[in-house]
């Protein structure tokens, strides 16, 4: 089990994207700063991100081009320039717009003892780093066309076509590298920062990667594709009480006796990676690791799937044994069996609640706080949820009346929900900012089944009043939850 979980904690769940900031989107600058002094400000000691790598073009954190890499967007220049990893003179403000030029200023400015780290950061991380350039690279020049419609010798990594693009396209590799390079640097500055200040950071793995993605087009005998670069079979989740079609996903689905023969290799170097980033780790959709639905890549729904077994169990004892006791959590929401979670209690990983989900009047839900347990991690919501106050608006007249049982009354959101949360056996609360400073659904962070609108939501410092904080405080201290 983590440290993190020795004691009671609290911890916000925030993505950086929606920091305040001049830019299109939030960043690791300036105002992620700011914000790790608020929390320690507010007693948490958790700051639980969305994943941070590239995101498609709808900003979907789940959706990634790679499985290893960051998001160059989160890059702060003004950030960079106080680093003394790099030249104080380099052209930052390059960075977004013309990342050949940063690189080309960083070459004729820094010392070699700044070059160096840059050497070592691309040997470290050779394995993903160079795949993941060739991939950027070969995006841009086909204009984001997906790598199956490349030409042949691209599309299938041909060394000829992998060696004539290092030999003609090396600077351009480099500055895509070196993109990577500022973003490990500004994310490792502000995980210093943090943790110095006793706040750990929390990240999320998604299970699946995307169709579109570096991993996929190089090494395909990881997953069940063809020889054109399309699934045989695509990962979803069965039809339930929400949704009678199921949830057709489309990720291609890991060919599992591949990575058995491989010693789970691209796991552990997945995992590892994740690792240095963050002091804790949820993996999503933790149930596919027991059993994942299988749905035939041509099915109009995920009706047609079926449940197939996954070496959930070898591949946790490797991560174990190549890594040591890894800090996970598991996202075992939705349809959880008793193998499930007995392969999540096999390996002492805590587990997750959600208040929302407490009051559809089922006897043995547990999500209701009195089936809460030490081992978990509690939320008012997720990112996939409404915020409290706008789900508490938008509910039916039977859950109204369960909510009104429970709290004797009318409750005040988010008040009520807060104090929940707080007072729960759960060892972990963590509730999204939204929730903190009472906003409505205007506010949510993702509506799952939608495509557009998702992943934007941003707060202003003038939203966030100082007793927030101050009350946040108090609560923690009542609680034994205060870092």
């Amino acid at each position: 089990m983590s440290d993190v979980f020795a004691r009671r904690r609290a911890g916000v769940l925030l993505h950086p994207t929606s920091l305040p900031g001049p830019g299109a989107t939030g960043t690791l600058g300036t105002d992620a700063l700011r914000f790790v002094d608020w929390l320690v400000d507010g007693g948490f000691g958790v700051w639980q991100t969305l994943p941070l790598g590239p995101p498609d073009l709808h900003g979907s954190p789940y959706t990634l081009h790679s499985a290893f890499a960051g998001n160059p967007q989160l890059i702060d220049p003004g950030r960079l320039a106080e680093l003394d990893e790099l030249p104080s003179r380099m052209a930052f403000d390059a960075v977004h717009d013309a990342p050949a030029d940063a690189y080309r200023s960083y070459c004729e400015l820094a010392r070699p003892e700044q070059q160096h780290l840059f050497v070592a950061f691309v040997q470290r991380n050779r394995k993903w780093l160079l795949p993941y350039a060739l991939f950027e690279l070969l995006r841009a020049r086909h204009r984001h066309a997906p790598w199956w419609e490349w030409p042949e010798d691209e599309r299938k990594r041909s060394t000829e076509a992998v060696r004539r693009l290092l030999a003609a396209e090396r600077k351009q590799l480099r500055a895509i590298m070196f993109r990577q390079y500022l973003f490990d640097l500004s994310w490792s500055s502000l995980k210093r920062y943090a943790n110095a200040r006793g706040v750990r950071l929390f990240g999320d793995l998604p299970f699946y990667v995307h169709i579109d993605s570096v991993e996929v087009w190089w090494q395909p005998g990881l997953f069940q594709i063809d020889e054109r670069g399309r699934p045989t079979a695509v990962a979803g989740v069965p039809p339930d009480y929400f949704n009678e079609d199921g949830q057709l996903w489309g990720n291609p689905l890991y060919d599992w006796p591949a990575h058995e023969r491989s010693g789970f290799e691209w796991w552990v170097r997945r995992l590892g990676h994740e690792l240095t980033r963050f002091d804790l780790l949820r993996i999503d959709h933790f149930r596919a690791l027991e059993s994942y639905w299988e749905v035939p890549a041509a099915a109009k729904t995920a009706r047609e799937g079926r449940w197939q077994k996954a070496p959930g169990e070898k591949l946790l004892e490797t991560l174990k044994t190549k890594l040591g006791e890894v800090p996970l959590v598991a996202e075992d929401l939705g349809l959880i069996t008793d193998e499930v979670r007995a392969l999540r209690d096999r390996f002492e990983l805590p587990g997750m609640v959600v208040l929302q989900f407490a009051f559809d009047g089922l006897p043995d839900n547990p999500h209701v706080p009195a089936s809460h347990r030490r081992n978990q991690v509690v939320y008012t919501g997720t990112h996939d949820n409404d915020t409290a106050v706008g789900w508490y608006a938008t509910i039916d007249d039977a859950t109204r009346a369960r909510v009104r049982h429970f709290f004797n009354g009318d409750p005040v959101m988010p008040d009520a929900f807060l104090d929940t949360v707080y007072a729960s056996p759960a060892q972990l609360a963590i509730v999204p900012l939204q929730d903190l400073i009472g906003l409505g659904s205007e506010a949510r962070m993702n509506r799952p089944g939608s495509v557009e609108g998702n992943w934007r939501w941003r707060f202003e410092w003038r939203q966030i009043a100082p007793d927030i904080a101050i009350d946040a405080r108090r609560r923690a201290e009542r609680t034994a939850r205060l870092a």
